[in-house]
């Protein structure tokens, strides 16, 4: 009788675990298919991602419930209703908040400090989900992408109509085209960039990193790309129209910012290139300032590129309809500059001049020295969240002594042990602990590519990362189909950001209590590790909800890690936003207190009533 009872106990243990993982393999189809559903999309690689859920691919061990109901029960208050959000006015669809046009007017226009970030107080804050604009639709795959971009996800025409003859961008039918050329680059982006190569190590693995001041539409970083080379873009909201918008709709890093009274929102010595082309930034006035800037995020032996003015300026100042002696002071305070702070100028060619800047530090210090130069007196050059520019030289300090590497070629630097933690200039990191951490991140991201298929299949090409750590999450996922924002929080315990460019990877400096320097919807999958225990007594996770779903495109997802009390306050509110979500288990199993939320952002657009 035993035996009878202990077999028929198997078969229906056995039914019912057939029956979870049929319920969780369609779960996974649909949730493939919320992802593409909606008006025009259409993408042949989601599609075939989706024909079929017989090779459902998952963990053995998931498990949708929670093991911690005690806990959950303590925050989770049944009594209190759930806030639903509504649509804000179709007006607000390309909204930026700190960097909002109206506000920005209120602002004194010297320095470019209008145009630097603003953001809204608390009352003045939007508690609504931004709206797509109407036939919204999914972006290009790259590398179409970088080529095209839906006339309806970013529907201004203004850059066609002032950069005509600069080859910049073309309205054609419903799409806009992006040519590849630029006012310093009318032959195409990839024939500027071969001059560029002529002197600058691009091929190597060398430069890897790279900042593009004033950016325009991004298409010099969009041709780096397939050179391995990862540039970060910026350029201000000004009077043409969505330049970053487009950036990022073609699937390119950049973000709204500015060389204006407030340091760049990068470590030093991360970029092992700088570029401006025709950026229209002034190098010359105030000392040097701005290059004085661009010296402390440029890493010893880095490159700075300018071209246009005021570069072979004896030729062409007719053509810039300049005076001859504005652009030839304009020059010599540039040169001027540049020997002060050691860098080399390796070559001019036409109009683009190339520095580099001195791997000697101590002989370059010396110098600085005896010429009377100002050091700047912050011990911590990565200190810059709101900090205010000084007319001052970072000091090159590489912790970078006997018997610690330097910076690997890429793709070797990825894995290998940055040279600030080599060096312990991350205190309270090892260098066993940077490795533990790259393991467990392998690992987590294995799990992901179990529970969303379609991580690599190309349809999520800008990828947020909001609390990156050492960049162990983008590591793992490093693809030339993707590229990751890594998020280091301004309150994080660790400032890792420098780690992060040492590894060959792009990220900025954030506080999540405001707005990120972005368009709406430019981001196709968030990954939101421990953020919101970190903001827990910091600010309202409503805040941070929202903006996440601003910044989130349509169809878009996001996986939440954290702790299971936290994550169940998060699934609650949500409820009340256009996120369809499913709760799960740690990859090590239900007993593990750290669970993952997955959530994929509802296809909407301004006036729906409904989403599809």
């Amino acid at each position: 009788m035993a035996n009878k009872f202990n077999s028929g106990d198997s078969r229906t243990r056995s039914s019912v675990s057939i029956f979870i993982v049929a319920g969780l393999c369609c779960f996974f189809y649909l949730l493939g298919a919320w992802q593409r559903s909606g008006f025009g999309k259409g993408d042949s690689i989601a599609l075939e991602m989706t024909k079929s859920g017989a090779n459902c691919n998952i963990l053995p061990n998931l498990n949708f419930e929670t093991h911690h109901s005690g806990e959950a029960g303590i925050i989770d208050d049944s009594d209190s209703k759930v806030t639903v959000y509504k649509p804000c006015h179709p007006r607000y669809t390309d909204y930026t908040p700190c960097q909002d046009q109206r506000r920005a007017m209120t602002f004194p226009r010297e320095n470019m400090i209008y145009r630097e970030r603003h953001c809204p107080s608390q009352e003045e804050k939007l508690h609504c989900l931004i709206p797509a604009s109407k036939g919204y639709v999914t972006p290009f795959p790259w590398p179409k992408s970088r080529d095209y971009v839906p006339y309806a996800n970013a529907p201004y025409k203004s850059l066609t109509v002032e950069k005509a003859i600069q080859n910049w961008i073309q309205y054609e039918g419903n799409v806009f085209r992006f040519p590849g050329g630029g006012t310093q680059f009318p032959q195409g982006a990839d024939k500027y960039i071969d001059q560029l190569a002529s002197v600058i190590p691009i091929k190597n693995g060398t430069v890897r990193t790279a900042l593009d001041t004033g950016c325009g539409v991004a298409s010099w970083g969009a041709y780096l790309w397939k050179r391995n080379v990862i540039a970060m873009s910026f350029a201000p909201r000004d009077s043409h129209e969505a330049q970053v918008q487009f950036a990022l709709e073609r699937g390119v890093p950049a973000v709204i910012g500015v060389l204006g009274t407030i340091k760049l929102p990068y470590p030093s010595r991360a970029f092992d290139m700088a570029h401006c082309s025709r950026c229209l930034i002034p190098w010359g006035i105030n000392d040097g300032l701005y290059m004085r800037e661009v010296d402390r995020v440029l890493r010893p032996g880095g490159y700075w590129v300018l071209s246009g003015p005021p570069i072979n300026w004896k030729v062409n100042y007719k053509a810039w309809k300049r005076p001859m002696d504005e652009l030839q002071e304009e020059q010599r305070k540039i040169e001027e500059v540049a020997k002060l702070l050691c860098w080399e100028k390796k070559a001019e060619i036409g109009e683009i001049a190339i520095w580099q800047k001195s791997m000697d530090t101590d002989s370059c210090r010396a110098a600085q020295e005896n010429s009377g130069a100002a050091f700047c007196k912050s011990e911590d050059a990565d200190d810059v969240w709101y900090k205010k520019m000084e007319p001052c030289i970072t000091r090159n300090d590489i912790a970078n002594s006997d018997g610690v590497p330097g910076l690997k070629p890429f793709p070797e630097r990825l894995y290998a042990v940055p040279p600030r933690i080599a060096s312990g200039a991350v205190p309270g990191v090892s260098v066993d602990e940077y490795l533990e951490d790259n393991k467990l991140w392998k690992k987590h991201v294995n799990a992901y590519r179990k529970i969303n298929r379609i991580i690599d299949s190309g349809r999520y090409r800008n990828i947020m990362d909001m609390n990156a750590g050492f960049g162990g999450f983008a590591a793992a996922l490093q693809s030339p189909k993707l590229w990751v924002m890594n998020v280091v929080p301004t309150i994080a315990d660790k400032n890792t950001l420098g780690v992060i460019y040492e590894r060959g990877l792009i990220g900025i400096y954030h506080d999540w209590c405001e707005a990120f320097s972005t368009y709406p919807r430019t981001y196709d999958l968030i990954h939101a590790n421990g953020v919101f225990s970190l903001y827990k007594d910091k600010c309202d996770f409503e805040d941070i909800l929202l903006e996440m779903d601003r910044i989130l495109r349509p169809e878009g997802a996001v996986i939440f890690r954290d702790e299971v009390d936290v994550l169940v306050k998060v699934k609650k509110m949500i409820g009340g936003m256009r996120w369809d979500s499913k709760m799960m288990d740690h990859e090590d199993g239900p007993l593990v207190p750290e669970k993952i939320l997955v959530v994929v952002k509802q296809y909407w657009v301004g006036n729906s009533t409904s989403s599809h």
